[in-house]
């Protein structure tokens, strides 16, 4: 009966769904090592009478294995698409994947540049226009945590220098006030007064390209890419690694997440809690390296 119930699900993946082969292979992975776990049991059921504490002590036996938040989710997908099909085929009367909690990921913590390495990529002399540009560029992402979508949109009259303050339009069309740290309106005061070199009179936008429009924001990552080979920095560097840098610098000397989300246009303050991560790995690695107590003694 099981070797007829794969053959026809295979089937219908192929046929109706239109899998690719490495998808299918990978479904027929994940199904086959469900199939040999119940067949270790003592009282092995058949497929189509597993129940969720089947599934979910499949899952802790994975875990045992090794394996972590995204394999787990991948695999209990594949079963919980299974056993759709067979509650649609009349197989089945219910899925019993549809009560076993999918298991999370770690949470993704964004990669930063540390103090040090900010103040060696900034600490330039730049030469012509374009290069007054970019440094404008990355001081602003660093200094005021704007994503990259809110930079390339900025006009000339977002900014008051004065009051170091710019509007941003962030997602939804959410407008939000921002503010702009001494080096970047120093750095942005450098790059207006030789702006008018890529473009003209009536241009609004803040950052233009040689093109003499609105950079690109293809472009603007190309320019850090250019920096971090010029500056010989070992890590990549992309405008949301200067965004992270900001927000986590600012969280760890301030401890203000309210400020921090407002800063960043963050919605959830949820999202913005994932910098409380980062700062507390910081801490560990300071405590495991300089606690008396915090190794064991051999």
């Amino acid at each position: 009966m099981d070797l007829q119930v794969f053959e026809r699900y295979q089937h219908y993946l192929q046929s109706e769904k239109r899998y690719s082969p490495l998808t299918l292979s990978a479904y027929q992975q994940d199904l086959g090592d469900f199939v040999k776990w119940l067949e270790q049991l003592k009282q092995a059921p058949a497929v189509i009478q597993v129940k969720a504490f089947h599934i979910r002590d499949w899952i802790s036996a994975l875990r045992r294995r090794g394996l972590e938040g995204r394999s787990l989710q991948r695999k209990l997908s594949s079963l919980r698409r299974f056993y759709q099909f067979l509650l649609r085929e009349g197989l089945v009367n219910s899925n019993p994947c549809f009560d076993v909690p999918v298991p999370k990921p770690p949470p993704h913590l964004p990669e930063i540049l540390n103090a040090d390495q900010l103040e060696y990529l900034l600490d330039t002399h730049p030469e012509g226009a374009l290069e007054l540009r970019d440094c404008a560029i990355m001081e602003l992402f660093y200094s005021s945590g704007v994503r990259l979508a809110e930079l390339v949109g900025l006009n000339v009259n977002h900014l008051d220098l004065n009051q170091g303050m710019m509007r941003v339009r962030g997602k939804g069309d959410k407008e939000r006030d921002v503010p702009i740290g001494q080096q970047a309106v120093k750095a942005l005061r450098a790059w207006l007064s030789v702006r008018s070199d890529l473009c003209d009179s009536d241009e609004q936008a803040l950052f233009v390209s040689q093109q003499r429009r609105r950079i690109s924001m293809r472009n603007v990552q190309a320019r850090l890419i250019y920096w971090q080979e010029k500056r010989g920095l070992a890590q990549r560097l992309h405008p949301h690694k200067l965004r992270h840098s900001c927000a986590s610098h600012l969280l760890e000397s301030s401890s203000d997440l309210r400020a921090v989300q407002e800063l960043l246009g963050h919605v959830n303050i949820g999202t913005t809690q994932i910098y409380t991560h980062l700062d507390f790995q910081r801490l560990a690695a300071v405590y495991d390296k300089a606690h008396p107590r915090a190794h064991k003694k051999p």
